[in-house]
């Protein structure tokens, strides 16, 4: 029996949730995957997965030898990617996807001085406010902000942002002194969505957790109209960071409120490693995640 195939066969189970499906990614025939898969328990002696007419679910063993396969076949990909990059350029088409305001105002510079330097390479940017699922979607590489689920996918940390409530000096003048979150019952906020959560915002004050109503004139589903409403004096928004960094060091937006933010929320590139990685990926995966730390330690307010 070979290990590492059964390894790949076992994990590529477990990613697809099926054996036919799995047996339809890997382009072999489902009963060379069961074969292997009956083989494997076998030569461990052990159970590896529950497995019903409806769904195959792992066992407490599985579970624990399905990490150990993850990382041994990364590492083995790890080190044959190092060799054959050191004797391929980059090439071919690249699928990236963002968030519509990061990836516009942040991560289009980059990608445009990525693509300068590697003439070869094409790439396809989806600026989307939604979780692109990357194996099903047959996307390479995903900016995600945010705390991440548990997956198969590699994260790398590259940096955080701020969520921030600001509002136009103007406004500010024209209401009372805001010195705790409770006072913005009675001040117009600006909704949104997505990041604050529809008519309650969070806020933190050492352990405790403020869970504030608020209400204004407007209601928004993009983060562009909420930004346009609040320069506009119609109220306060929440926002991340790197939104209104033009705004706040411009002078044009104050934030108030900084000792009782919520927390910051992570910033990551995103990638699967179910398959081996080519050159390209594996370039603009270093180039990207050493460019966004500069990036983002650079936008910190």
């Amino acid at each position: 029996m070979n290990k590492l195939n059964a390894m790949a066969i076992f994990v590529q189970i477990v990613d697809s949730g099926s054996l036919t499906k799995a047996a339809e990614t890997l382009n072999t025939s489902l009963p060379t995957v069961v074969r292997t898969l009956a083989n494997l328990e076998e030569f461990l002696k052990t159970r590896l997965l529950n497995r019903t007419t409806r769904k195959i679910t792992l066992t407490a063993e599985g579970r624990v030898y399905l990490e150990r396969c993850r990382q041994i076949l990364f590492d083995l990909e790890e080190a044959e990617l190092e060799l054959s990059a050191q004797h391929s350029q980059p090439s071919g088409k690249l699928s990236i996807t963002a968030p519509v305001t990061f990836g516009s105002t942040i991560l289009t510079p980059l990608v445009s001085r990525f693509l300068r330097k590697n003439i070869q390479v094409k790439i396809d940017l989806l600026l989307l406010d939604r979780n692109v699922n990357l194996v099903e979607e047959g996307v390479d590489v995903a900016v995600r902000i945010g705390n991440l689920p548990n997956s198969s996918m590699i994260a790398k940390k590259v940096g955080h942002v701020r969520r921030i409530i600001c509002g136009t000096p103007k406004l500010l003048n024209s209401q009372p002194t805001i010195k705790h979150p409770k006072d913005l019952i009675n001040i117009p906020c600006i909704s949104h969505s997505g990041l604050s959560h529809g008519v309650t915002w969070q806020f933190h004050e050492k352990s405790k957790t403020h869970n504030i109503p608020i209400s204004g004139p407007l209601f928004c589903t993009q983060v562009s109209s909420m930004l346009s409403a609040v320069c506009d004096d119609l109220g306060l928004g929440i926002f991340l960071s790197y939104q209104v960094q033009d705004e706040i060091e411009s002078g044009k937006l104050q934030i108030v409120l900084e000792d009782f933010e919520p927390s910051p929320l992570p910033v990551s590139v995103v990638y699967p490693h179910t398959k081996l990685m080519s050159t390209r990926v594996r370039v603009f995966v270093d180039y990207i995640t050493r460019e966004l730390r500069k990036e983002l330690s650079d936008q910190e307010l």
